[in-house]
């Protein structure tokens, strides 16, 4: 690290005109990024995605989608059964007009399952083809302007379904612009308490490069393979937060310095070899955890840890190299006014830390009681997709769902099996499906587009949508019907993509956490040259997570709290991605923090030899800076959360309050009672560990009386 403080401050102009060309180059590159990104959820070997495959190439429509579901109500005094006609040639319509779409209706399969009740409703399903480009609109407007051409004169017409109800009212929300704005203007005013001085922006100049440093990292990784569209949104956000967060502590420490006298050049120079060496392994840390997501038979995950990886790898650059060299040139200058001072450990961080050094084993308890309390949550979790209540609250496709369900109709319309079968065997699987528990109808569409290659679709609509963990039973339950009768080729849809991402992805899940744990251990040992911190740093990350997971439960899945602050009922499951995203991205972002506040407590143990006296001047000196870097990444995650969708939504709010548990009860709290407690057994290495590592043993002294009270 002092090589590189040295080289970068010998030639500091170089290197800020190749942060400015960088910086220049981003701008131009990041649209051409951001159009190279794809929509992709599939899960390639898996029955349900090769079936889903094998519909898309062979009719054009559906198998990687939930259907549209039409509706057309006619005006009072008029019922289906006398405009049955007119119905369904205005259903057929949609399918002759709008290229790409298959419409199941009553028309086609002879089934009155396709009407309300009170016989004033009729809908149809309109399956169309899966977009893979994030920008490419759904032909939504379109099918409604063809359904109001040629419905019968008086008809309301409406257009619903799991891809309409999403978009909700149409409003949608803020775009990553806009998202990155909000999150930076937040990033500003923590920055403007933390420093009080012009140095508040310096951070933010860092941030910037290291996004549009990313986004070009990124652009050859798309040429390799398809990248997920959710990439442009973490590299955007998360990117703000950790690159602000890194440069913060940087930055800090060079105030330290110079505020014990230092001049400008050794001031940087420290700062590199103390908070810059923190960086290096946070900022792996951060990469461990999301290239894990690599171990996962799903592309879109592997796509977003390789590209969620570049965005540590390219804050940690930039921190240590643009930030030094601004700081060994116009560092003093802009460190003005000089209202804050840093020679000191923060008075009020230090009595906290020797409040919880004395009562080391009350501290530990709360925090552990309020880990529980989200960890019994976490056991209630259902694993699945966002329930459609919790979708939209106004707009035009809820309003024509809210028709249906008024009408006798079941939401299991909006999450239909799509069951593939040679034709002459159509009928004989449908009446075998339609006597599976669970399963209102099963019909089969004649007709133009219902058959290819000598295939059709039995088209299975369950009583109930097959939205989560709890609800996907009837999609078993076909699956098995159908399992080895003659012409069935296999069985797709939203309940067969769960069964099989469960299967697949969570039956890796262990080989994933292995190797974050393997990696993380071995990366902090080195870092903190001790046995016992890594392990103790890795189980307290794995109930952070946890916890986390419980807070989702509680308030997205129940809805204690969504619909207050985000106006979403309650979820009623946790997508079945979105565990594993929080896990990978929070496991590396909180391990921020632990390695931050533990890195500055060994460097006072070693000064002093103490570890009471480490915690409290360790949390005293970090303390601020932690909170301060939590509540930036928590703005961040805010922004997030303001864009549209509620798996974004959801995503976002569980980073924020993770990152926020994190910094207040587990490294506020929980870390200092566990290292007092651990006395001198936290700096134990032996000589083989050391030797393996790399680095110097560490064997632990006896400690002087401690004058802070609480003993050791």
């Amino acid at each position: 690290m002092r090589r590189i403080a040295e080289f970068v401050l010998r030639h500091r102009r170089l290197v800020g005109l190749f942060w400015v060309i960088v910086f220049v180059a981003g701008i131009m590159l990041t649209q051409r990024t951001n159009d190279r990104l794809v929509v992709d959820f599939s899960l390639p070997g898996q029955p349900g995605t090769e079936t889903a495959n094998q519909i898309d190439q062979e009719f054009h429509a559906g198998g990687k989608t939930a259907p549209f579901v039409v509706t057309i109500t006619l005006p009072a005094g008029q019922s289906v059964t006398q405009q049955s006609d007119k119905v369904g040639q205005a259903f057929a319509a949609v399918a002759q007009q709008i290229p790409q779409t298959r419409v199941v209706d009553e028309a086609n399969t002879g089934d009155q399952v396709f009407r309300t009740k009170d016989d004033r409703t009729a809908y149809a399903l309109v399956f169309y083809r899966f977009l893979h480009d994030p920008t490419a609109k759904l032909p939504t407007d379109a099918i409604r302007a063809s359904l109001q051409k040629t419905a019968p004169a008086g008809s309301t017409v409406g257009v619903t379904g799991e891809d309409a109800l999403a978009v909700g009212d149409e409003s949608g929300g803020n775009g990553v612009f806009a998202e990155v704005l909000l999150g930076a203007v937040g990033a500003l005013i923590v920055l403007g308490f933390v420093f009080a001085s012009l140095l508040a922006v310096l951070p933010l100049v860092v941030a910037a490069v290291s996004i549009l440093t990313t986004f070009i990292l990124l652009l050859p990784l798309t040429y390799l393979t398809d990248v997920s569209f959710i990439v442009e949104f973490l590299v955007a956000l998360i990117g703000l937060g950790v690159a602000i967060d890194y440069s913060l502590f940087l930055v800090n420490r060079w105030r330290e310095e110079r505020d014990h006298g230092r001049d400008n050049h050794e001031a940087v120079v420290i700062a590199m070899e103390t908070a810059g060496h923190a960086v290096v392994f946070s900022g792996v840390t951060v990469a461990i955890g999301l290239l894990a997501l690599v171990v996962l038979p799903v592309p879109f995950m592997r796509s977003i840890g390789l590209g969620g990886a570049l965005i540590p790898l390219a804050s940690v650059l930039t921190t240590l190299t643009l930030t030094p060299a601004i700081l060994g040139g116009i560092g003093p200058r802009v460190d003005w006014p000089k209202i804050r001072h840093e020679d000191r450990a923060s008075r009020s961080w230090s009595a906290w830390a020797r409040g919880v050094v004395k009562n080391k084993y009350v501290a530990a308890g709360a925090a552990l009681l309020a880990l529980g309390a989200l960890f019994v949550a976490f056991l209630g979790i259902k694993i699945g997709l966002a329930s459609s209540d919790s979708l939209a609250k106004n707009g035009k496709a809820y309003v024509a769902l809210q028709t249906l369900k008024h009408g006798g109709v079941t939401t299991g319309v909006l999450t239909p099996m799509e069951v593939l079968v040679n034709t002459d065997a159509a009928n004989e699987v449908r009446d075998k499906v339609a006597a599976v528990s669970g399963v209102k109808a099963a019909v089969v569409a004649n007709g133009p587009g219902n058959t290819a290659d000598g295939h059709s679709i039995v088209v299975a609509i369950p009583t109930e949508e097959t939205a989560n963990s709890s609800t996907v039973d009837p999609v078993r339950h076909v699956k098995d019907a159908v399992d080895g009768a003659p012409g069935v080729i296999g069985v797709a849809g939203v309940g067969a993509d769960q069964i099989d991402f469960l299967k697949a992805v969570y039956g890796n899940f262990p080989l994933m956490l292995a190797l974050i744990a393997v990696l993380t251990i071995i990366l902090l040992a080195r870092a903190f040259r001790s046995i016992l911190l890594p392990i103790k740093a890795v189980i307290l990350n794995l109930i952070t997570l946890a916890a986390t997971l419980g807070f989702m439960v509680l308030f997205w899945q129940s809805g204690h709290g969504s619909n207050a602050i985000f106006g979403v009922a309650a979820t009623g499951a946790v997508t079945f991605w979105l565990p594993l995203m929080v896990f990978a991205f929070l496991f590396g972002l909180s391990m921020d923090y632990e390695v931050f506040i533990l890195s500055r407590i060994r460097e006072e143990y070693d000064r002093g030899g103490s570890t009471n006296a480490a915690v409290v001047t360790g949390v005293g000196r970090t303390g601020r800076l932690i909170t301060s870097a939590a509540l930036i990444l928590f703005l961040a995650f805010v922004a997030l959360a303001s864009g549209p969708g509620t798996d974004l939504k959801t995503f976002a709010t569980a980073l924020g309050f993770g990152i926020l548990l994190d910094a207040t009860i587990v490294r506020s709290l929980l870390v200092p009672a566990l290292v007092s407690m651990f006395g001198k057994w936290n700096w134990y290495l032996p000589d083989w560990t050391a030797k393996a590592l790399r680095v110097q043993p560490s064997h632990p002294h006896a400690e002087p009386l401690p004058a802070i009270g609480g003993g050791e």
